[in-house]
């Protein structure tokens, strides 16, 4: 009990400088140098602390813009600073520190903290030089007394510049140079050797921030993040963006550094994500690089690192389903299946739970993914439960029942399990074609026969179907007895079929005979005769409204033209030809002057006797005349053309 009570006491401990400024605050309420005691302790706190004391400022002197100005800053600072890694807000931030700390005792150690800070996230900003100037200046400006303190100032600045100097980045060049000054005004004997050993790393970072600059151009990084809509632009700008996180992938550094290497390629993925956040492609496949990245370093033995990376992955995922993509089932399910490699069966609860607590979805896949999960990671009565907890949700659909009656099928290899499940969901779902069909499909693949025969007609006899979701019933069961029927059976369900969609088939009975014979996509019709007969191919009409556009490869049409179905052959693009303009092939006519010196005594000679030669002639003859060229036949039979090359 002791030690509880101390916890709370330690939680609950208030400095006796804040003690005495709300004394002061009791007896005078406007006592400014109360309110500042109090406003410098809450910018230490937590803003979920120091919340409390803001409001109570602000309410105190509601007119007053400074103080409003201080609150707005520290909340929406720490709402959003680690969030958001975008240059412009950093920048703020600093600006914020130096004027809210400048009056410290300790202003100069904070400041250079807030610097740091900023580098450590920020630095790798192709726009932030200004910041490693500034850094810079302001450790120049630090008062440094006797020469430790001298030597100390001068190792800091040393430090910053050394690490901008082979940081990738807008006015690297400058930033060199004003380097290569700072040495040569310390030392001018040592600046020559310092100045070498790191003049490599920076033609190295000067070559990379060159590469940087260019895959960046083009970029919109100061859009607003929305949902995807599927514009020109948008698609061009998410190229260009995995482009760049792509060249960062590359290793342009050229460096060995793993972690290094890993902090740059994500840094560009946060940079993306400012912009494509409501795009989950874009969050996986950060999560799935610092998996990577975890197990190439657990490999070499870095194992803190690895730890590290390994555990921001699990925290990208957390990110995404928290804030922008809070119901997206793919980044759940993929954030679900990361922390089951890892062991962390109780995380993987928490995940689904969390994803089926929302009220507007559709939980039915989250169900199905939950049992699968279940199943092979705690048995198969773990599964079971979670079975049990969908049959209790009134938002689930019967996909969840044909899941659980195949997972008794093919993992406990329980038949009587399995058509159990499937029996209570016809109870439930016994008006919709898709369950049907399943449990068709199930029975089919024990080789039950007569249960499949009876089957077929509980449901085409209960009355439970409409006849507008009937039509793909009964092409089933005409397939069915087509395969392991007589050829009665065949026609008295063919008949039955006819019966039952008179109306609609009145006239078209020929087009009822195609389903008989036809097997998978081959027909014994072609295309064009059966929208003669007005045939309507009902299972594929089915599945293809069922399907989304396809994304990688567009579906093929289940019913061609006679057109169609001729192989495609290459064709010119019409729209690129431009108009035949014969001077334009001036250089190519010039050539026609080498048909004169085939006209030889030998070749004339060749040609005469071997009868060639009079058609060589009309040859020459006729191209000269499409070429619009003048003309003459010579006395001895040479074709002579008069043209003027321009």
């Amino acid at each position: 009990c002791s030690g509880d009570g101390d916890t709370v006491t330690a939680a609950e401990y208030i400095p006796e400088k804040v003690k005495k400024a709300e004394k002061k605050l009791e007896e005078n309420p406007y006592d400014l140098d109360a309110w500042s005691i109090l406003i410098r302790e809450a910018q230490n706190q937590p803003i979920d602390k120091a919340r409390k004391t803001y409001e109570r400022l602000v309410a105190q002197f509601p007119s007053s813009g400074r103080f409003w100005k201080l609150y707005i800053e520290a909340e929406l600072f720490q709402r959003c600073l680690m969030k958001v890694l975008h240059i412009d807000l950093w920048k703020c931030y600093l600006s914020y520190v130096r004027e809210t700390k400048g009056k410290l005792p300790s202003y100069k150690e904070k400041m250079a903290q807030a610097y740091d800070f900023a580098l450590d996230k920020i630095g790798m900003e192709i726009m932030s030089y200004q910041i490693w100037v500034d850094y810079i200046n302001f450790l120049k400006g630090v008062e440094a007394v006797g020469s430790y303190a001298e030597n100390q100032r001068i190792t800091a600045v040393r430090r910053v510049y050394q690490r901008g100097c082979v940081n990738p980045m807008i006015n690297i060049e400058q930033l060199w140079r004003d380097y290569s000054k700072y040495e040569e005004g310390i030392n001018v004997h040592l600046a020559k050797k310092m100045i070498e050993d790191r003049s490599r790393d920076y033609m190295n970072a000067r070559r990379v921030a060159k590469e940087y600059e260019t895959v960046m151009k083009g970029l919109d990084r100061n859009a607003p993040s929305v949902p995807p809509q599927n514009s020109p632009q948008e698609a061009q700008q998410v190229e260009m963006w995995k482009k760049y996180i792509q060249w960062e992938k590359s290793n342009p550094l050229r460096t060995e550094d793993q972690t290094l290497i890993t902090k740059r390629v994500m840094f560009a993925y946060e940079q993306c994500l400012l912009v494509l956040g409501h795009h989950p492609d874009i969050w996986y496949e950060a999560a799935q690089y610092l998996e990577q990245s975890s197990k190439l370093l657990a490999e070499k033995g870095d194992m803190n690192n690895a730890k590290l990376f390994s555990d921001e992955a699990a925290n990208i995922y957390e990110r995404a389903i928290g804030t922008l993509l809070n119901k997206n089932m793919l980044l759940y399910f993929s954030f679900a299946d990361y922390e089951e490699s890892r062991m962390k069966h109780e995380k993987v609860h928490s995940i689904y739970n969390r994803l089926l607590a929302i009220e507007d979805i559709n939980p039915t896949l989250v169900y199905i993914q939950y049992m699968k999960f279940a199943r092979r990671a705690e048995g198969i009565k773990s599964g079971r439960t979670i079975f049990k907890k969908a049959r209790e949700d009134a938002r689930t659909r019967h996909h969840v029942y044909v899941t659980a009656a195949l997972m008794e099928y093919y993992c406990s290899k329980d038949t009587p399990v399995a058509f159990k499940i499937f029996e209570l969901g016809l109870k439930k779902y016994g008006d919709i074609p898709e369950y049907i069909l399943a449990y068709i499909d199930y029975l089919s693949h024990l080789n039950e026969d007569n249960n499949t025969r009876v089957l077929f007609e509980r449901v085409l006899t209960s009355g439970s179907l409409s006849p507008d979701k009937s039509g793909e019933i009964w092409a089933r069961f005409l397939a069915f007895e087509s395969n392991i029927g007589d050829l009665a059976s065949i026609l008295k369900v063919e008949r039955r079929r006819f019966m039952a969609f008179k109306d609609e088939y009145e006239g078209k009975e020929t087009a009822l005979l195609v389903d008989r014979y036809k097997f998978m996509d081959l027909y014994p019709c072609s295309p064009s005769e059966l929208k003669a007969l007005g045939y309507k191919d009902v299972s594929r009409a089915k599945y293809a409204s069922l399907m989304p556009e396809a994304v990688v490869t567009p579906s093929t049409p289940s019913l061609k033209d006679e057109a169609d179905r001729k192989p495609e052959y290459p064709k010119p693009d019409t729209s690129q030809m431009i108009p035949f303009q014969p001077r334009h092939l001036a250089q190519i006519i010039a050539h026609l002057h080498l048909v004169q010196c085939f006209q030889s005594f030998f070749l004339t000679v060749l040609f005469f006797k071997t009868g060639w030669f009079i058609l060589y002639k009309v040859f020459i003859l006729v191209c000269l005349i499409v070429l619009n060229l003048p003309c003459v036949v010579a006395g001895d039979g040479r074709v002579e053309s008069h043209f003027v090359v321009t």
